[in-house]
């Protein structure tokens, strides 16, 4: 791991319910102590109806909380969409934008998500945003050209791209909640590109901005991926819904 501190989120996706929440959310506060907290950073993403309930059990804590999503417009006229200052009014850090789900499942664009991601941080928000390639893309050998695509859409915002507020998160298509994860090597590579490509599009902190990785990361495969030199935390889905794991995830990040 290098000077970038490690960031770990974990993505509830579309689970989750009042009870079970305050079980999940008691649990991490009394799994992260403070020390482990000292080393690297943690965020949780639950759905839009328990954001409340997340500031609620986590506000005195140095846990974050974040949304899955965020609205490409500002306050308006726009039923059923949650807008950047709305979320920064609850008290998120952070907004999910483009997970592949909402890529493939209600085709979000490249230019939708960086309108989303430009919102988000003129509201004060972190942004995480998430690129990656299908099976068939990898199978066909083009996985460079794909990530590229989605990563130069970001060139008209890359200004605003700074390290503070801007993580990126490579999530192989193939390997979310499927039980296939990329090997370490394998992502190493990708993050690498990655970086590499946010400098191409004049990204001037891009040695600076950590870049997760997403796709079944587990406390069994977590260690061997933070090891990599350019890996610097992970996006996490249905481990996080699990706070023994979500920690262990953590303590892995950490001891990397």
């Amino acid at each position: 791991m290098t000077q970038r501190k490690p960031l770990v989120v974990g993505n509830w996706k579309m689970n989750g319910d009042i009870v079970a929440n305050d079980h999940l959310l008691s649990a991490l506060r009394a799994g992260f102590e403070q020390p482990l907290l000292a080393q690297v950073e943690v965020a949780v993403c639950p759905p839009y109806p328990y954001l409340g309930q997340a500031a609620a059990w986590l506000g005195d804590t140095a846990i974050a909380w974040g949304a899955q999503d965020v609205a490409a417009f500002d306050n308006g006229a726009f039923t059923g969409e949650v807008s950047a200052a709305m979320l920064a009014d609850l008290g998120c850090k952070w907004a999910i934008v483009g997970h592949s789900e909402r890529r493939t499942l209600l085709n979000e664009t490249d230019a939708v998500l960086v309108d989303k991601a430009e919102r988000a941080l003129a509201s004060g928000l972190g942004v995480i945003f998430c690129v990656g390639e299908t099976l068939e893309q990898r199978e066909q050998d083009r996985t460079e050209q794909v990530l590229g695509v989605q990563v130069d859409a970001l060139a008209r915002i890359a200004a605003q791209l700074g390290a503070a507020r801007f993580v990126l998160a490579y999530e192989p298509v193939w390997a979310i909640g499927t039980g296939r994860t990329a090997t370490p090597e394998q992502a190493q590579a990708v993050h690498a590109f990655l970086r590499g490509r946010l400098a191409s599009i004049g990204a001037t902190e891009s040695g600076a901005v950590r870049i997760l990785y997403g796709g079944s990361v587990k406390p069994s495969n977590a260690a061997s991926l933070f090891r990599m030199p350019d890996i610097d935390g992970g996006l996490i889905g249905g481990a996080a819904l699990a706070a023994e794991d979500f920690v262990a995830i953590a303590r892995a990040a950490a001891l990397a």
